[in-house]
This record gives structure tokens, sequence and C-alpha cells, in this order.
């Protein structure tokens, strides 16, 4: 009997062998996503030969999978979120992705973290860029560029490293159908894969785009509110509000912003507190700097045992054998990136 695992591929997404695991590379993603479960396929490209590539990803999973685990180092990636939820961490700015949205975060270190959320269906597209490959495209436009481009282009470190989202148009859906499927002959794929990067980050890239819809004013601020208690909540793992305080700080009672935040986040506030709690001591625990008893201290447990507890059932293993990359009993190990990039 095949292990049960945590991802899994869907009906209807099978490649064939080679195009699943595309171009032998230095940092072999192919391999990151297989341990993951699947749901990987290579469109076009290699990020480390070209400085570009796009991908197509279609799986679920019962439990937050590390996603910046599939990022090549240094890159800056753009993701068109379909559906599925994720989560991505800069410092201490927390920003959620959700369904039909677009985002592009750049992939620095360990001051990047990303979470894909359980219970849903992800699918969603990501082209992965270099510098070079920016810099032969976009150098001389800086000043009408997103700072985030500008920073990237420049090789600066400093400020956020992930924009905010946006939604994704019916014309950028028709872009990514079009991806999935080219309508030219093989020959001509690259040359159109290359023009159609181009054509997605010209609408993304650079300021002053009208937005593509505009919320009404109480789902704007009801967005507001649940972001403003998101980033508390991601301040004071250790010392989290209570709902009351929470509602008081964000300006609404403690009733309304349960219940609003359960409607956007398909989850309670004290179910999404546990989560990035457990995300946040995966993050410390993958980095080898803590052991058991600091993460959970770092996090706010001062019980070695319901903190075990508690990260068994979010992340799907011990907290001890998350560094080794083993997410469940009998699932297979998962490679991080610095000993994929190793592999040559």
């Amino acid at each position: 009997m095949t292990p049960a695992h945590p991802c899994h591929v869907l009906p209807g997404c099978a490649v064939s062998a080679d195009k699943l695991r595309g171009p032998v590379c230095d940092f072999d993603e192919a391999l990151v996503w297989e341990a993951l479960g699947g749901g990987w396929q290579c469109l076009h490209g290699c990020y480390c030969k070209n400085g570009l590539s796009v991908e197509w990803h279609d799986f679920s999973c019962t439990k937050p999978q590390d996603w910046a685990r599939t990022f090549h180092p240094g890159s800056l990636e753009v993701c068109y979120n379909l559906s599925g939820r994720a989560r991505l961490a800069c410092s201490h700015e927390s920003v959620l992705v959700g369904p039909m949205s677009a985002i592009f975060y750049h992939a620095v270190g360990e001051k990047l973290s990303a979470w894909r959320l359980p219970a849903d269906h992800h699918q969603f597209l990501t082209l992965e860029f270099s510098r070079e490959f920016l810099l032969n495209h976009l150098a001389g436009h800086e000043a009408a560029l997103h700072p985030l481009i500008r920073r990237v282009l420049a090789s600066q470190g400093e400020g956020p490293c992930v924009s905010t989202p946006v939604t994704v148009a019916s014309a950028q859906r028709k872009q990514i159908a079009a991806l999935r499927s080219p309508p030219v002959k093989e020959t001509a794929a690259p040359l159109w894969y290359r023009g159609q990067a181009l054509a997605l980050i010209a609408g993304l890239f650079f300021q002053g785009d009208p937005p593509t819809a505009t919320p009404s004013r109480q789902q704007a601020i009801a967005r507001q509110r649940v972001e403003k208690a998101i980033e508390i909540l991601g301040h004071r793992l250790n010392d989290p509000p209570t709902l009351e305080e929470l509602g008081r700080e964000v300006g609404c009672s403690q009733f309304y912003l349960s219940r609003t935040f359960s409607r956007q986040m398909s989850m309670t506030i004290p179910q999404y507190l546990r989560q990035i709690r457990m995300e946040r001591a995966a993050e410390l625990l993958k980095s080898g700097r803590f052991n058991v008893t600091e993460a959970a201290l770092e996090v706010g447990y001062s019980s070695i045992s319901h903190f075990s507890h508690a990260f068994y059932e979010t992340m799907g293993c011990c907290p001890g054998l998350y560094p080794l990359g083993v997410l469940m009993p009998g699932a297979k190990n998962v490679p991080n990136p610095v000993q994929a990039t190793d592999k040559k």
C-alpha cells in the first residue's frame, strides 16, 4: 500500500516524466516538489540556464507545506494564484495570498518564509526570474518600477521582500490558460514563452496601473481589520493578545472580528494563531540554530509536551524530526534547498 502523504497530485495533471522533472539544474526544484507529493510541472525554461522558468502547480494538502523550500535562492518569483491560500512572511510582515490574486516576492535566504495552507486545492502559475534576466529587460526603467523590483535590480537587500497582492484580471487568466497549452509550434515555443512572460511582468512590475477590481468600502474595511489582526498576531507569537484585546486594537468587537476572520480565512483566530506559531517553530528548527525546547519557548509554549502535540497535529511529524525533512510516518523525506543546491 502506498504510504499516506500530505500532498498528492490531482487527477488530470499527469505529464510525461521528462516534462515533470524539467531541465537538470544545480537547484533541482523537481526533487523538492516530488518529495512534497508532486503536482509540479515545468512548462518552459530553466532558471539556472536561462534566468527564466514558467511552472504550473496543482495539488491538495492536509498539512501546511513549506513552499519556500521550492524557491531558487536569489530569484524574483511571480505567482498567479488561481485557487488555494498561501501565507508569505518577510521579517515580521505577513501577507495572505487568496484565490485569483497575483503577487511577487524576492527569495532572499531565510528572510522570506512561505506556506501553502492545508485543506485547500492549490492551483497556481509561477514565473521565476534571475536578477540578470530582469536587468537585461528592465534596466533604464527603474523610476517607473515597483520599489521591490528596483531593489532587486540594485542588489539592495533592505526593505520588504513581498509585494501587495492584486486581483488577477480576466485577460491574465486567459494568458495563464494559453501558457499551459501554447498556440504555437514547438520550435517557436521558447520565443513565445519569453514574450508572454515579459507581457505579464509589464502589467505587474510597473507602478501607476489602475486596480483591476475595487471592493466595496465595507469589504475593504473588513479585509484591513483581518490583515491588522494577522500583523498583530505575527508580532506577538510568544505573548498573543486575548480576543477582546485584539478586537480593540483593530477597532471592532471581538465577536465581529471573529466572524470576519473566520469568513475570510476559513479558520478561527485560535486555529490561525496555532498554525503560524507552528510554522515559525518549523522555520527555527529547520535553521539548525534552535533545539525543540528553544523553538517552543520562542513561539510562546512553556510546556514541551503541549508544543510537541500541537506541532505534530499541525505539521505531521514530531518537532525533533522536522529538520530531517520527515513529514509523516512513512512519507518521503523532503530535501531542503541548501542540500539540493549542493547536488550536481
